[in-house]
């Protein structure tokens, strides 16, 4: 029997057996099956070598990449090019227009974006149909994802989901709070610091599965087995993303989800609206340099993300900066008055006006 057959089969199980408190652990032993010969069939897989080849090896820049991703016509190359203002993507009526990933830049607010323009997704992508494996290591490496869907065919989203999380990529949400610290010997310790549902025996037997018989494990979130499943497989990426639904110029909108974000590319309905969300969800803050002596640059600011302290800005200015670091005067939200003194460990706000000292 192939490992795909044996996955159907487990699967088929799964399926099978009601879901209640007596059958929990051995469903739960049947998904770390599972999980555990995926990685054994990538691993046997020896993983293909196209997400380095021509067109998809995309190197980072500006202060975050963002990918858009959808089924093959759901407008991504009109978005791209709506997005940063340039008709960098090739754009036709037909399926499959774009077959290498595109770069863009969108320019807002002070930070430049990446943007990507990856080939569409298929059904099947995770397990390498279409070059989803490539597709799919190109999204790994974002910062967001744009999920992209057309209004007539809503269906896309949960198949786009559903493709992504057998691809291991986890949206919106934070990674567990759990640690596995491997033994030699002595057996499987467990330490929680809050109420978990999973029984120590189910802990215990995922573990197993992934053959760890030997370890200390402490849990600080209340997860689920599919979560402690994560941790333990440790190839997951966790991957903010904001879900697009395309060309609602084209049908009734009362019929369109709200929670979801409404445009139209081609028109450049809603464009703005998205350019604000994606800034948001990347968290940024804007810091405006003001040098010994001289006026604040409040034309080019300094990009960070929320929660950066002094020692941040000192880090993206100059390697020496920290070393040779006196004192920083702020500006601003995060301080009481202006000018005031603080450390390298201060944490910032939108729009702080700082000025860094440094020993000569």
């Amino acid at each position: 029997m192939s490992t795909e057959e044996k996955i159907k089969q487990i699967e088929e199980e799964i399926q099978k057996t009601p879901y209640n408190k007596a059958s929990q652990h051995h469903i739960g032993k049947l998904k770390a099956k599972i999980a555990h010969l995926r990685m054994q069939m990538e691993a046997g897989k020896g993983g293909r070598k196209g997400a380095a080849s021509i067109g998809y090896s995309i190197k980072k820049s500006g202060d975050a990449t963002v990918v858009i991703v959808g089924f093959p016509s759901a407008g991504k190359s009109t978005l791209l090019n709506a997005l940063s203002g340039e008709e960098l993507s090739k754009v036709a009526a037909y399926e499959f227009t774009t077959l290498t990933v595109i770069p863009a830049m969108l320019k807002y607010k002070g930070a430049n974006i990446q943007l990507l323009d990856v080939p569409g997704l298929i059904t099947g992508a995770a397990h390498g149909k279409g070059r989803g494996k490539e597709v799919l290591a190109v999204l790994r490496n974002a910062d967001i994802l744009i999920i992209l869907v057309d209004a007539e065919k809503l269906w896309q989203l949960n198949a786009i989901k559903e493709e992504l999380q057998n691809a291991g990529i986890r949206l919106n949400q934070n990674p567990p709070r759990v640690e596995i610290e491997k033994k030699i010997r002595g057996g499987v310790g467990i330490t929680k610091s809050i109420n978990v549902q999973l029984t120590d025996i189910e802990i215990i037997a995922v573990l197993n599965e992934f053959g760890i018989h030997s370890a200390d494990v402490s849990i600080k979130d209340s997860i689920t087995i599919e979560q402690l499943i994560d941790v333990v497989a440790g190839n997951r990426k966790y991957i903010k993303a904001l879900f697009v639904v395309n060309k609602v110029d084209l049908v009734n909108r009362n019929e369109i989800l709200k929670d979801l974000i409404q445009i139209s590319a081609e028109k450049g309905e809603g464009v703005k609206q998205l350019k604000d969300e994606i800034y948001k969800k990347l968290g940024f803050i804007r810091i405006y340099l003001k040098p010994p002596g001289r006026e604040a640059d409040f034309v080019n600011p300094l990009i960070l993300q929320e929660g950066a302290t002094i020692e941040n800005v000192c880090k993206k200015l100059h390697k020496a900066f920290v070393s040779k670091f006196k004192y920083a005067q702020v500006t601003g939200k995060s301080v009481k008055f202006k000018e005031q003194r603080v450390g390298l460990e201060h944490e910032l706000k939108d729009e702080d006006v700082v000025t860094i000292f440094v020993r000569e």
